[in-house]
């Protein structure tokens, strides 16, 4: 007679797939997402303040039931209407605020915990994404380091801002997009992550178009895949319609063309207009152009506060070009990560006080998913010491913020 046998626990079983080395990559980056964020929670002034950030006010005053603020007026993107002031922000970047508003110890910290959870929840999906794009070996622990520590990512989650919380959150919903892509393609969940992608970023929602045409290509069900694929991004689109009607009186109106600006020079290129070819050159030059400036003490050398050359912060990204065009899924990629960048470029608002140009990352994920698709091809330490670079230039920006010293 056999022995019966105990199923064996989810523990377990997690334990059985994981290898020594993602367990360590895993509290690498546990340590160095926490570390960081309390690195930054330390040195940052609004932690004592007496103010929470806006995103806090805007989620207590939605469990109260209202979306403007008092508190928002005269505030950069704060946008007056009827007597009330509202502030120019999406859907989803107030989400993770909301269950904090009754732990009030959390006031000041919501946007620590806000980025930085969403950051960490990206930056563990990274070798996971590395290897279901192919990257295999100790080169897949690289490419997944470049995606954790050498992108934009590291720098925007541990530093408790809610601008910079919109990119992460779609990251987060893009890197699960592009793991779901890999896999199992299911239509239903596709669809979900861009939608949640598109209430952080609208403008990623135009990676639906390449990857909507491929998921239908010469399937015999393709009506039905398409209306699944369809729903939950129209359902985030008249969501999002409906908050700027609530707010700005208009589904169309998101309030970046309305809202407030202290700075005559975003003034004036905002009048150029909100999307405009005009604005290509300068936000090219942000984004690729942008060099070191001088200091005439150490470190010697700062960044520029409204961007810096992404081949200077993530140089460990050029390795994606060894994915080549041949593929489907390169050429998948290369096409949607073109599309997301058109807004990118086109958009006045370049930001600043970043390091880097922060929104590059909206087209960051699908460049990733090509550094895995090469990583086989790499030759070796030329690469690694791209993502070494990379992940140098991150941790020296997130440096670079919190201490003034180093600006000036």
């Amino acid at each position: 007679m056999e022995e019966a046998t105990t199923p064996a626990s989810p523990a377990s079983r997690l334990r059985a797939t994981l290898s020594r080395g993602d367990v360590l990559f895993a509290l690498i980056v546990v340590a160095a997402y926490v570390g960081m964020n309390l690195l930054d929670v330390k040195l940052h002034p609004s932690v004592t303040g007496s103010w929470p950030d806006r995103m806090y006010t805007l989620a207590e005053r939605i469990l109260q039931g209202h979306l403007d603020s008092p508190r928002f007026a005269g505030t950069v993107d704060s946008v007056a209407r009827d007597g009330k002031y509202y502030i120019a922000v999406g859907p989803l970047q107030v989400l993770p605020y909301l269950p904090l508003v009754p732990l009030h110890v959390f006031r000041n910290l919501a946007g620590f915990i806000a980025s930085g959870a969403a950051g960490l929840a990206a930056a563990l999906l990274s070798l996971k994404l590395a290897r279901a794009y192919g990257a295999r070996g100790v080169n897949a622990y690289w490419a997944a380091a470049l995606t954790a520590f050498g992108t934009l990512l590291f720098y925007l989650s541990v530093l408790g801002n809610f601008y910079y919380l919109a990119q992460v959150e779609s990251f987060l919903a893009l890197a699960v997009f592009l793991i779901e892509w890999a896999g199992r393609r299911r239509p239903l969940v596709l669809g979900i992550c861009l939608g949640f992608s598109l209430l952080a970023r609208p403008t990623t929602v135009l990676a639906a178009v390449p990857f909507g045409l491929a998921l239908l290509w010469r399937q015999s069900d393709w009506f039905r895949r398409g209306l699944v694929f369809s729903i939950p991004i129209l359902a985030a689109i008249a969501f999002y319609g409906w908050f700027n009607w609530a707010r700005f009186g208009s589904p169309f109106e998101t309030g970046y063309n309305i809202s407030y600006l202290p700075q005559p020079g975003l003034e004036a290129r905002r009048a150029l207009g909100l999307f405009s070819i005009q604005q290509v050159p300068e936000n090219i030059r942000l984004a690729f152009l942008t060099g070191f400036k001088t200091l005439g003490h150490a470190p010697y050398l700062t960044a520029d506060p409204y961007g810096l050359s992404m081949l200077l912060v993530s140089p460990g990204l050029l390795t994606a070009a060894w994915a080549g065009v041949k593929s489907r899924d390169a050429r998948l990629l290369w096409v949607s990560a073109a599309l997301v960048a058109i807004p990118v470029f086109l958009y006045y608002g370049g930001g600043y006080f970043q390091y880097g140009f922060r929104y590059t990352l909206d087209f960051t994920p699908f460049l990733v998913a090509l550094v895995a698709m090469g990583a086989n091809r790499w030759r070796g330490w030329p690469e690694r010491l791209l993502v070494a670079v990379s992940v140098a230039s991150v941790t020296y920006g997130i440096v670079w913020a919190a201490l003034p010293g180093l600006r000036s």
